[in-house]
């Protein structure tokens, strides 16, 4: 496979308004509402495009599924990690690692939401 298979993600949200809240501040993106037939799902989606560019992703509450897991991590592309980490705290979450050099592929930082999920952001500067 010549592409990144990465297509889509979930970041589970107990209340989302507040998650809404704090991805808006640290990511400086508009969550979109994305209606579902199922009623026991609610979803905000990401920025995204249909041309293959990145993966697209939401945040949601179902019934059944709790925030606060950390099995998987998310990793959002940013100018300058630092400057979205810095806006973690602020928005009521907290920096986990702050802004870490990865050698060649750039720096990336850690951080937890206000649902307890954590997530990286990263970036080539």
């Amino acid at each position: 496979m010549s592409k990144n298979p990465v297509v889509w993600f979930e970041i589970y949200a107990d209340d989302l308004k507040r998650a809404r809240t704090f991805y808006e501040s640290v990511l400086g993106v508009k969550l979109e509402e994305m209606r579902s037939p199922d009623a026991d799902l609610e979803m905000l989606t990401f920025p995204m495009t249909q041309n293959g560019e990145g993966a697209g992703g939401a945040l949601a509450r179902m019934k059944g599924f709790k925030a606060g897991g950390s099995g998987t991590l998310v990793y959002f592309r940013c100018e300058d990690c630092a400057k979205e980490a810095s806006r973690v705290a602020p928005a009521g979450g907290r920096v986990h690692k702050g802004k870490t050099s990865i050698g060649q592929y750039g720096f990336m930082a850690l951080a937890v939401d206000t649902e307890g999920n954590i997530f990286g952001l990263h970036s080539q500067k």
